[in-house]
Parts: C-alpha cells; sequence; structure tokens
C-alpha cells in the first residue's frame, strides 16, 4: 500500500467525453474513486492540467505573448482545482486547494509545510496554478510538488492503461510494460512527461506510475491493494507493487 501519492490529473479527463468544459458525471466518477483510496488512510496530494478549458501553446497560436498565454493557462488550473474539491467535499472528504499564484479569495497560497500537515490530518491537498511561473507544464509541477511533499510516487492518471512497447493502435502485437526504468524509457524515446518532469523525477527517484483512471478500481487496486496496475517507470530498485 502507497502511504502518500501524487496524484496527476490531466485536464481532459475532467472534460470527460466533452471536447471542452466540465464533464461533471466523469468528475464525479473520478471523485468517488479518489474518496474511497482516501478513506483507507493513503494521503492524497493532486496536482490538475487545465487542458480542457485553455491550454497555453494553443493561445499562443492566437498571437498572444508564450508567457501571457501560460499565465491563462495556470488560471484555468484553478478552475478545475475548485471543481475537484467541491465534488470531494461533498463526498464527505476535507480537501484543501492551494495554489501557486495567491488568490486568497479563492484558496491558500502554497506553502509546503502547511500542505504536508494537511495531508498528515488526513485531507486531500489540490495543487493549483502549475509551478506559478511560465514557461513550465503541469507535469513539471507534479513532479516538483511530489518531491517537495515526499510523495512515495508520482501517479500520473490517463485514459490508456499504461505504456506499451509501441503504438496499440499502430501495432497490434504491441504490450504493456509493466516495469521500465528512467533509462530504458530515454533510450526508447518513450513520451511519459516533458523532460523537465521526467528529469525531476529520476533525480530525485520518485517512481513514475502511468495508468487509466477512467477504469473503475484502478486507484483502489493500485494504490491499496498494490496490484499490477498500468506501468512503473523507476531505477528498477523501489518496489512500489506490494501485490
Amino acid at each position: 500500500m502507497v502511504k502518500r501519492v501524487l496524484l496527476k490529473l490531466s485536464g481532459e479527463v475532467l472534460a470527460g467525453s466533452k471536447s471542452f468544459g466540465l464533464d461533471l458525471e466523469a468528475i464525479h466518477s473520478i471523485c468517488e474513486e479518489i474518496a474511497e483510496v482516501a478513506r483507507t488512510g493513503v494521503e492524497i496530494a493532486m496536482v490538475v492540467g487545465g487542458g480542457n478549458m485553455l491550454r497555453g501553446r494553443d493561445v499562443q497560436t492566437m498571437g498572444i505573448e508564450r508567457a501571457q498565454a501560460d499565465s491563462m493557462g495556470m488560471l484555468a488550473t484553478v478552475i478545475n482545482a475548485l471543481a475537484l474539491q467541491d465534488v470531494l467535499e461533498k463526498l464527505g472528504v476535507p480537501t484543501r486547494v492551494q495554489t501557486a499564484i495567491e488568490m486568497r479569495q479563492l484558496a491558500e497560497p502554497y506553502i509546503r509545510r502547511k500542505a504536508i500537515r494537511h495531508l498528515e490530518k488526513g485531507r486531500i491537498v489540490i495543487f493549483a496554478g502549475g509551478t506559478g511561473s511560465p514557461y513550465f507544464s503541469t507535469d513539471t509541477a507534479a513532479a516538483l510538488r511530489a518531491a517537495e511533499v515526499d510523495a512515495d510516487c508520482l501517479l500520473k492518471a490517463t485514459k490508456v492503461d499504461g505504456i506499451y512497447s509501441a503504438d496499440p493502435e499502430k501495432n497490434p502485437d504491441a504490450v504493456l510494460l509493466h516495469k521500465i526504468t528512467y533509462m530504458e524509457a530515454l533510450k526508447q524515446q518513450l513520451e511519459i512527461m516533458d523532460a523537465a518532469a521526467f528529469s525531476l523525477c529520476m533525480e530525485n527517484r520518485i517512481p513514475i506510475v502511468v495508468l487509466n483512471v477512467l477504469k473503475k478500481g484502478n486507484l483502489h487496486n493500485f494504490l491499496v491493494d498494490g496490484k499490477k496496475i498500468g506501468t512503473i517507470v523507476s531505477t528498477g530498485e523501489e518496489e512500489v507493487y506490494s501485490a
């Protein structure tokens, strides 16, 4: 069983079947699983993306300057974080949102020691606003926060079952890889996270786990039961799976 996890949720997952915005049915389904895991005692910190609302790089194509576009993207993550907080608290799970950009009327500013204290008290902490600086992705924010709160692993919750030996849509013989080392991932040029995020995890020996969050039970099966769900990227020495 994992004691403390940093869960990275993409904005696209929150959009559900929609191409834009929030799908409350999808959010409720994901939050029910997160709440179930939290009740078992697993300490959960989260970083949420904003791609369902706005992507900085997409706004750039409209002629908006990069730093400004990224700031707009960071604000989109706050909208998602507040939606997650509302649903989680209605499920009876105490939740705090901390933002890298101060907006005290909406959420707490990010303070590392306070975030850790929230986790120790059984509260879910959602980190919004990315790193607070342009030019960094929410994947990098997730890796940074995972290191700062000393998470056992960074769980990248996606729409795919994990990392495959090849693109399963193009190659029917592609197989799901349950374990792979950082160096093997680099050699095979697997696009797991952006370079900055991947480097942070490798340097701080934080295992990255990629799994399909839309498959019911996956979070509980991995985080609580220790089953081999998805793919784990590590040095090869850490043991995250326990079953």
